[in-house]
């Protein structure tokens, strides 16, 4: 069977995505593991939640690099769905 551009081009998209999906991920999971403990809805679990805390400096700045990044794995998720 012969692949034509258009199948090629989308090999190619994936490959991409894939690569990207990996990198994205591997920047999630350090993020993640950066962010102090008891904070968030961990504490609602049996952290240490006695006081309301405002993020502040660099946490703040890596909680909403987290959620930026959870959230461009998502669409590249979706736009793998559609050249898969």
């Amino acid at each position: 069977m012969e692949e034509g551009p258009s199948n090629i081009l989308n090999k190619k998209t994936m490959s991409w995505i894939t690569i990207t999906q990996i990198i994205l991920s591997v920047l999630i999971v350090t993020a993640i593991l950066l962010q102090p403990r008891g904070m968030g809805l961990g504490s609602a679990f049996g952290g240490d939640s006695t006081l309301y805390y405002t993020r502040r400096g660099l946490e703040r700045v890596l909680y909403l690099a987290t959620i930026v990044l959870i959230v461009l794995f998502g669409i590249l998720s979706l736009i793998g769905l559609r050249f898969s």
